[in-house]
């Protein structure tokens, strides 16, 4: 049986596997330690990353306060909610064709349903949404029953919440007795729209093991969070969806802006690979 996560991801991405989906990683926002910029150019820089990813061929965007070092556990301003809004909905302007998603660090998961209703967009990534774990913030506990009220109450039911487990740059030592097939089990169990797998830190690969065993366990969509590049793609051909960050910026480092040659290599190589 077809999973219900399965067909609303079929129908918002068009696709049933390989999707690619282009990370923006947004400047400093304001209030926080490496704010230098102001609004509209913070907004005008996203936009060009869109524009980027629009014209060389990916099929979604996925957009991240990532610059906001040290980041808050679990909560996070007006003025990043506010801020957070406004450039994704002039990034939804960019690219209205696209599928868009959104993630607020670290685990501010209702903001960013807030964002992502705010803005139209289509998914948001979470963090912290089974189990507990000890990320650079400090202790992380799941929040899956307040994120999905809180969606149901602001009417956000069309926005699909992509959950990681066993995520990077985090100690998993409190649920050390339970595996990641088991995690990836409770995730769906507590109605999360897809999983997201990924390598211990940005960047590092994806366990192709991994993959391959949740994918054979659940019956909802398994993302691929880090460490796609053009030399491992062929290998993640079979999870739903892969998200890029760092193999799309200039020289290949998340911080760097998004480089349209090396985002429309991948997207032609990875093209000749699905016919």
């Amino acid at each position: 049986m077809t999973s219900n996560s399965l067909v609303q991801f079929s129908r918002i991405f068009g696709r049933k596997s390989s999707v690619v989906i282009g990370m923006i990683h947004v400047q400093a926002l304001p209030g926080t330690p490496k704010n230098h910029l102001p609004m509209t150019e913070i907004r005008n820089m996203a936009c060009i990353d869109a524009t980027n990813y629009k014209n060389a061929g990916v099929d979604a965007i996925l957009v991240e306060n990532m610059h906001d070092i040290p980041y808050l556990n679990r909560q996070v301003g007006p003025e990043i909610v506010a801020s957070m809004s406004v450039i994704c909905n002039e990034v939804k302007g960019v690219a209205s064709n696209l599928p868009c998603g959104v993630q607020v660090l670290a685990g501010a998961n209702k903001e960013a349903l807030a964002v992502a209703k705010a803005a139209n967009f289509d998914f948001v990534r979470a963090e912290g949404f089974v189990f507990s774990h000890i990320a650079d913030e400090g202790t992380m506990n799941s929040d899956a029953g307040e994120v999905l009220r809180y969606r149901k109450q602001i009417g956000a039911d069309s926005v699909l919440v992509f959950t990681d487990i066993k995520k990077k740059h985090s100690s998993h030592f409190l649920t050390s007795d339970v595996n990641i097939l088991e995690m990836a089990e409770a995730a769906e169990f507590f109605l999360s729209d897809g999983i997201v797998l990924t390598g211990k830190t940005t960047g590092e690969a994806t366990s192709l093991k991994e993959m391959h065993c949740v994918k054979d366990t659940v019956n909802i969509p398994v993302l691929i969070g880090s460490g796609v590049d053009d030399n491992n793609v062929e290998q993640y051909l079979g999870a739903h969806a892969m998200i890029i960050g760092s193999h799309f910026k200039e020289d290949g480092h998340w911080s760097n802006p998004v480089s349209f040659d090396r985002v429309h290599s991948f997207m032609s190589k990875i093209e000749r690979m699905r016919r």
